[in-house]
C-alpha cells in the first residue's frame, strides 16, 4: 500500500513525505469501516485510488489558508488534503455523528492541529468567518451545493464540487449570481474511468 500511495504521490508531482500518515489514516478508515460502514470500498488497493488520489487530485485548485469540506464523510476529501498541507486550516463538516466521531478519532490519532470536526448540517452551520476555498466531493447537485454552501465562501474563493462526469444539465442550471470560473478534468492515478 506504501508503494501505490508513493507512486500516486509521485504522479500528481505531490511530497511522498505524507504518504506513512496517508497508510495510518487508510488503517484506521479500514478498521472503522468494519463496524460505522463508512464507505462501501473494502480492498485497501481501491481505498488507495478512489479515496485518497480522487481527494488528492485537487491539490492544485486550493486556495487560501481556510478550507470546508462539506459533507466530509469518512474525511474525504478533507483528511488527505490536510495531511499535505499542513499550514492550512481544514474545518470538516457532516450530519453524521457516527462519522464526525471517526473524524475526531482520526484528528487526534494523527495528530492533526489544523482540522476542526463540525457535527451539523450545512444549514445551520454558522462560522466565525467564511472560508477561501469551500468543496465537496459527492455532496449534492451544483445548484444544491452553491446555494446551501456559497455563503460560507469568501467572494475572492473558490468553490470546488469533485464530479465523477462532466455535469452538463447541472452547469446549465446555476443560481443566479454565480460564475463558472473553470472545469478541469482530473487525471486519476490508477483510475480507468
Amino acid at each position: 500500500m506504501l508503494q501505490s500511495l508513493c507512486s500516486g504521490l509521485q504522479t500528481l508531482r505531490l511530497d511522498t513525505d505524507a504518504a506513512p500518515q496517508l497508510a495510518r489514516y487508510l488503517g484506521l478508515l479500514e478498521r472503522w469501516n468494519t463496524v460505522y460502514n463508512l464507505t462501501a470500498l473494502r480492498r485497501m488497493e481501491d481505498m488507495v485510488v478512489r479515496h485518497i488520489m480522487d481527494s488528492l487530485v485537487v491539490q492544485d485548485w486550493l486556495q487560501g489558508n481556510m478550507i470546508l469540506d462539506v459533507g466530509s464523510g469518512a474525511g474525504l476529501p478533507g483528511i488527505p488534503l490536510a495531511l499535505l498541507n499542513p499550514d492550512r486550516h481544514f474545518c470538516l463538516l457532516d450530519s453524521n455523528s457516527k462519522k464526525t466521531r471517526f473524524l475526531n478519532q482520526t484528528k487526534i490519532e494523527l495528530g492533526l492541529t489544523n482540522v476542526t470536526v463540525i457535527s451539523s448540517r450545512i444549514e445551520q452551520y454558522r462560522p466565525q468567518t467564511r472560508h477561501t476555498t469551500v468543496l465537496s466531493r459527492a455532496f449534492a447537485s451544483l445548484a444544491d451545493f452553491i446555494t446551501l454552501a456559497g455563503p460560507y465562501c469568501t467572494v475572492e474563493g473558490r468553490l470546488l464540487a469533485l464530479k465523477g462526469s462532466y455535469p452538463d444539465a447541472e452547469l446549465s442550471a446555476l443560481p443566479a449570481g454565480y460564475q463558472l470560473v473553470a472545469v478541469h478534468a482530473l487525471d486519476v492515478p490508477g483510475l480507468d474511468a
